[in-house]
């Protein structure tokens, strides 16, 4: 958990309401009532407001084009459903969400906001751990130590015992990777710590979603941001260590004796990606609305259980957006990443000075923070999804502090 220090008070008394607005964002995605889009509009208008006028980036002009031709094929495509409703609200408020918080916060020093972030993403975790404990006690803790099957882990969700995070296990648990992984990497910004206890913590919280998906995102991450803290001997160590784990690994927390079957959850993942490859000429290329995975899996599938995407960000896009949306959002994510790389802070009017923070382009780093959210993106997510944007924003937050200098980060138990 975050260290108390004597700037507590001091810190608190002099939080801003913008930083209260950018925590309040991501307090409101844990919430089980959908209030999100409304507390994300109204922090995106008040950062608007603050850091006035928007000067579009080429990734935000990228963004900006998927999302108008993801609404345009929505108006041409609507068919009067109210999940196409609820989408089409996603891909106006959370794209511009990330596109005002990341201006906004371009502009400022954010050492204080990244000091409360630090905090806030303890209590999140927290409070999602509570809710799997809730969820297991429900079970007598029989699942506690992992679930045989899928669709077993998935029972664990019981719809009356809901009260925090997601109720669906899988973008519970990828909730809970991405924004853990930043937890884990907080210190190393602001102590130079890697904290052995933080990451346990989080992979804890991981392990009892008996989600698949954080567990592997978190696995890449922390041994990346491994192999960027050690010294060349301890490498060596890492890798005999990550040699030794994997078979547990793949066997107890993957059970990849049944990633195949029809019933596991990798398994379905297969026989959709099958279908998108094998039958991918039968898509539009201009892009079939956001129930066209429905209709496209339901025709094509081996079978299909109803999911409304193909468990594929870009696959998702393509179907939902066709080639135009497809290669806007590639480039969206490709110009943010090397915005971020080449970023280099500026004084502006209206906020304090920011001299002696500029950086150079830090490769090593910009791609440990991208790791997880790819790796998840790559079988979870719709490319509008509130995580991604909140992720993007946070790692943003993170990664343009100052220069980390991984060779002088030391591992320490707390």
């Amino acid at each position: 958990m975050p260290e108390e220090t004597t700037e507590t008070k001091h810190a608190l008394k002099s939080a801003t309401l913008g930083e209260c607005l950018f925590l309040l964002s991501l307090l409101s995605i844990f919430l089980p009532w959908k209030v999100y889009p409304a507390v994300f509009l109204a922090s995106s208008l008040f950062f608007l407001y603050e850091a006035r006028p928007l000067r579009p980036t080429s990734w935000m002009l990228a963004l900006s084009v998927y999302i108008a031709y993801g609404l345009a094929v929505f108006g041409l495509t609507y068919t009067g459903q109210s999940l196409e409703l609820s989408n089409a609200a996603k891909l106006a408020i959370n794209p511009f969400f990330l596109i005002c918080s990341v201006h906004w916060l371009s502009l400022r020093d954010n050492a204080r906001l990244a000091y409360f972030l630090d905090w806030t993403l303890g209590a999140l975790l927290l409070l999602s751990l509570v809710q799997l404990l809730v969820y297991h006690a429900s079970f007598d803790f029989r699942l506690a130590l992992g679930s045989d099957s899928s669709g077993q882990a998935s029972s664990l969700y019981r719809p009356s015992l809901y009260f925090w995070g997601l109720d669906d296990k899988n973008m519970f648990g990828a909730r809970i990777a991405l924004l853990g992984f930043v937890f884990i990497f907080i210190p190393v910004l602001r102590a130079k710590k890697l904290s052995i206890a933080r990451t346990l913590f989080v992979f804890l919280v991981a392990f009892l979603s008996l989600s698949r998906t954080p567990m592997v995102a978190l696995l890449f991450g922390v041994s990346a941001l491994g192999w960027l803290v050690l010294e060349r001997k301890w490498r060596i160590v890492l890798l005999l260590a990550l040699a030794v784990s994997l078979p547990v690994f793949l066997t107890q927390v993957i059970r990849i004796e049944s990633i195949t079957s029809s019933n596991d959850g990798m398994g379905i993942r297969l026989v959709y990606w099958t279908a998108f490859f094998s039958h991918f000429s039968d898509l539009s290329v201009w892009g079939g609305g956001f129930l066209e995975a429905e209709r496209f899996l339901g025709e094509n599938a081996k079978f299909y259980r109803g999911e409304p995407h193909i468990h594929n960000t870009f696959m998702t896009t393509y179907v939902e957006f066709g080639l135009i949306g497809f290669l806007a959002f590639l480039a969206f994510l490709g110009l943010f990443f090397r915005h971020c790389c080449r970023f280099r802070k500026e004084p502006s009017k209206g906020f304090e000075s920011l001299e002696g923070l500029h950086l150079r382009p830090h490769w090593s780093l910009w791609l440990l923070l991208f790791l997880p959210i790819v790796s998840i993106m790559m079988i979870l997510y719709s490319g509008y999804d509130n995580d991604i944007m909140v992720y993007l924003s946070l790692v943003w937050l993170v990664g343009t502090q100052r220069e980390i200098a991984f060779h002088q980060t030391k591992i320490k138990v707390l």
